[in-house]
């Protein structure tokens, strides 16, 4: 049994498909299905059930990948142990964001990092939060920056700051002259929000609970960027965390205007492993979060 054979059956767990898998695992299929063969023949036992159409995991299998993803997480240990011996800030570190929070701090973070912590390069993934999660427990990813609440005993957090959530409308909006926008007024409006999978769209529907009621105008976008300027072309109003509403995303086309009293907002953090060893990396990081000068923002002590 070796280390390579394990992360074979865990990206074959991961995909339900041996082609993705081999691909994924960067090795040839008949490779990785002949590595798995040789694993199941010594174990004496069946991983994976093998359809015409289908792979499904039989139920020892399951424990059987549990397992191994703990022993790859373990080895891996291993090498951030020996890094620490090193420097902490030596090997890159692995940042996973939601898409909603990614281009409104990188521009920030990077520099504030390069004078905290000049040596320590960051490997960046933006995601959901539900498949941030999952690389972060798989260990693929060695921190993640998402919305709270997040995460279980396994997981640490660290909260950074609160952050109000703005409505965007076009500059000939008949609410562009307005002040502030009360969270009921919204379901007047065709409203543009993320894809139901990204959290974003989840913490808007909870701070305007209104937005979930029965004929609701909501129309999805793939990105804030490009629901921004659907909002531009008049197409209707937006709501959007006030980082994306800093001077560098300014247009003349829009209006922002802040919600009245009580106004919504969402709480971020940095979340990792328990395991996970190189604390000073994730404190470095936290750092420099603390001197960005992020527009609309609160930091937390």
């Amino acid at each position: 049994m070796t280390l390579n054979e394990l992360r074979y059956i865990v990206a074959v767990a991961q995909e339900l498909n041996f082609r993705r898998a081999a691909e994924k695992a960067f090795i040839s299929q008949p490779a990785l299905s002949l590595a798995i063969q040789k694993l199941e023949d010594e174990l004496g036992l069946k991983i994976f059930e093998r359809g015409k159409s289908e792979i499904t995991i039989t139920p020892v299998g399951n424990a059987i990948v549990e397992q191994a993803q703990r022993v790859l997480e373990e080895a891996e240990r291993i090498r951030e142990i020996a890094a620490q011996g090193q420097s902490q800030f030596a090997a890159p570190l692995r940042v996973g964001l939601i898409y909603s929070i990614g281009p409104y701090l990188l521009p920030d973070l990077i520099p504030a990092l390069k004078k905290v912590a000049p040596e320590m390069t960051l490997e960046v993934e933006e995601n959901i939060t539900a498949n941030l999660d999952t690389l972060l427990r798989n260990g693929k990813l060695d921190v993640i920056i998402i919305a709270l609440p997040f995460g279980d005993a396994s997981i640490l957090t660290r909260p950074l700051y609160d952050e109000a959530f703005e409505i965007v409308v076009n500059n000939e909006h008949r609410w562009a002259a307005r002040r502030s926008i009360k969270a009921h007024e919204l379901t007047e409006e065709k409203v543009l929000l993320l894809d139901s999978g990204h959290c974003f769209s989840n913490q808007v529907a909870e701070a305007c609970p209104e937005l979930n009621r029965k004929g609701a105008e909501i129309q999805q976008g793939t990105s804030l960027e490009t629901i921004r300027n659907m909002v531009a072309s008049g197409l209707g109003v937006t709501v959007l965390p006030a980082s994306a509403n800093s001077a560098r995303y300014l247009s003349r086309l829009l209006k922002v205007i802040p919600f009245a009293k009580p106004v919504p907002s969402r709480r971020i953090a940095l979340a990792w492993r328990k395991s996970f060893v190189r604390t000073q990396a994730i404190e470095a990081l936290a750092e420099a979060i603390a001197q960005a000068s992020i527009t609309g923002i609160k930091h937390l002590p």
